[in-house]
């Protein structure tokens, strides 16, 4: 698998720039390509890239905005006959045009966010209109949330999470949820799970600055059908890895009389690169079935010295009455890119229904 930045290769360049040149005869296409690949192109990581091919696009198109979202439309439908798939990452810079050249132009702007988002998501493209318009945006995106294109219904969802992950927060949004219930409530029962996903996942974002809201909204919503309890479900992730005890109760997740034993770490040192193996028994030791919520949680030892915390799931099921069960575990420590490891005493410790259990070391060597 290459380097996401390898996308936007010379054949890349040279088949955009002829589907442009198609539906805009004035567009000179071997400039074009040519300032692409500056002095710099090579170095450039994928979002580098990106911002210059917005950039350099923006110098060949229209200069009046209005004309030059005409212009993409056009593009865009010429792509397609082209074969370019809908969602391809590269067209990225579709979405970013908007945001860079069309903040100002808010009437424009909400309605190339509608054409473009069927082709590619603009999903961080919207968050600077949400900063600047506040209510005016959040009401447009209201009317996405009814939109017969489940692309734009999902813009509507995902574009206003309070915490978007690798986009800007949206601080009045983090404070007060509220004007972002309407899109949830006309989602919540969405036909395409990839909105409901996206309903979820605003849903958790909430929930990490308002966990008494979500709780309410996930109360309201119970029972209501087979997806929206899904939707909860996912929503509450960050609640449950937590052991917010209402979140707790409201899935009867009970710890009473569900025992832990022979909890043992087999690899009490581990080398950078290696796994901890892990292992115990379980018992349900109460006269009924009861679900049992299985985590693990591993207490990763920072620069600083101080640990952090991070809850991985093993599990959710029913176990029976004396139902005796040997669970065993590996946990990687093979070199990431979002984490870095530091050498020393680590904790381990088993979560059950929020409950955490004792704690054991290892220790982690190069």
């Amino acid at each position: 698998m290459g380097l996401i930045k390898d996308i936007y290769s010379v054949s890349f360049y040279e088949n955009f720039s002829k589907a442009v040149a198609e539906v805009y005869p004035t567009f000179e296409k071997q400039k074009f390509i040519e300032a692409i690949f500056d002095g710099n192109f090579a170095q450039k990581e994928w979002k580098e890239r990106m911002k210059h091919t917005t950039v350099v696009f923006h110098q060949f198109m229209p200069q009046n905005f209005p004309e030059a979202v005409a212009l993409i439309d056009k593009i865009i439908d010429n792509l397609r006959k082209n074969n370019f798939a809908d969602s391809n990452l590269a067209f990225i810079f579709f979405a970013d045009y908007i945001e860079m050249y069309g903040l100002e132009d808010f009437e424009t702007s909400k309605k190339a966010f509608v054409s473009v988002t069927q082709f590619i998501s603009c999903e961080f493209a919207v968050r600077p209109f949400i900063l600047k318009y506040k209510e005016q945006m959040i009401d447009e995106m209201i009317k996405w949330s009814l939109h017969e294109n489940h692309h734009v219904r999902r813009l509507a969802s995902e574009g206003s999470r309070p915490r978007l992950p690798w986009a800007m927060a949206i601080p009045f949004l983090k404070k007060d949820p509220s004007s972002i219930f309407p899109i949830l409530e006309n989602l919540k029962n969405d036909p395409s799970e990839y909105v409901r996903r996206s309903v979820a996942n605003n849903l958790n974002d909430i929930a990490k600055d308002n966990p008494q809201i979500v709780m309410e909204i996930a109360s309201k919503w119970k029972g209501h059908s087979k997806e929206t309890d899904g939707i909860i479900k996912h929503g509450c992730r960050t609640l449950l890895k937590q052991g917010h005890p209402e979140i707790l109760s409201h899935y009867g997740l009970e710890s009473t009389n569900i025992e832990l034993s022979s909890f043992e770490i087999k690899t009490p040192t581990v080398k950078i690169g290696d796994y901890l193996q892990f292992q115990f028994h379980l018992n349900n030791k109460n006269e009924d079935a009861k679900t049992v919520r299985l985590e693990y949680a591993v207490h990763y030892k920072k620069a600083k010295g101080h640990l952090a915390k991070k809850v991985f799931k093993i599990s959710e099921k029913i176990y029976h009455p004396n139902q005796l069960t040997k669970i065993e575990r590996n946990q990687s420590f093979k070199l990431i890119t979002t984490r870095v490891f530091y050498t020393g005493v680590h904790q381990l410790s088993i979560i059950i229904n929020g409950t955490e259990s004792e704690v054991l070391e290892f220790e982690l060597i190069d």
